[in-house]
């Protein structure tokens, strides 16, 4: 029986991992566009300022996907730490969703598009790493050494179009006060997503600096 479940558990993170590969590859309804080939192609013929109408879908169908790598480590499907997968998954999310989903007056800045490519990129090298570790046992050596070289240079390109594309986003989450609760109400709560921006851009570097090390870290070392 464990045996089985040994399978089934390797059958599955090797399916999980390829298809969140081809995520960020590919929009759904067409299996020819990818997600760096539309960015940098959108890029070259109507410049940067429309990359991200290019590739909305596919950026949030992947990276809400991720939600399930959390899922992983507390059911044990996984040996990595939930404590260093959360708030990797919790930083992409909050970009995806909450700044440049809810903010479209962010959306048409360069920033959009070194934070695609650079995601791109780090992510297409990370799932079909493990992919290759689940479906044989082992992944190249070159997947390695590039899984971890790639990553001293996409990890400053990503923070910095992370980290500045919350900045410009300030002036207009204050002026909407989106998310913000206000008092008097039922709850008797109130709650201002301006100062929780701000909080969470105060911590934003070094927080992010020791996860991601963590993270790349874990998912080599325990996850096998």
């Amino acid at each position: 029986m464990a045996g089985f479940l040994s399978v089934v558990r390797r059958v599955y993170l090797t399916l999980y991992n390829w298809i969140v590969f081809a995520g960020w590859q590919v929009e759904l309804d067409s299996l020819s566009s990818f997600v760096l080939y539309l960015a940098i192609t959108t890029l070259k013929e109507t410049g940067y300022e429309n990359v991200y109408d290019a590739i909305e879908k596919p950026l949030q169908l992947a990276q809400t996907a991720a939600v399930l790598e959390i899922l992983h480590g507390l059911v044990g499907l996984v040996r990595s730490p939930v404590s260093a997968t959360l708030p990797q998954i919790g930083s992409r999310l909050f970009l995806t969703w909450g700044i440049l989903y809810s903010f479209p007056e962010v959306r048409s800045h360069f920033l959009v598009t070194s934070l695609v490519i650079s995601w791109s990129i780090t992510e297409i090298i990370r799932y079909s790493f493990f992919g290759f570790k689940e479906a044989l046992g082992f992944a190249p050596s070159w997947h390695l050494w590039l899984r971890y070289s790639s990553f001293l240079l996409l990890y400053p390109t990503g923070i910095t179009s992370e980290v500045g594309l919350i900045y410009l986003a300030l002036p207009h989450i204050k002026t909407s006060e989106m998310y913000s609760v206000r008092m008097p109400n039922i709850l008797n709560f109130s709650f201002d997503f301006f100062y929780a921006t701000i909080l969470v851009l105060a911590i934003y570097v070094p927080g992010t600096n020791s996860v991601n090390l963590s993270y790349n870290i874990s998912h080599t070392s325990v996850q096998f």
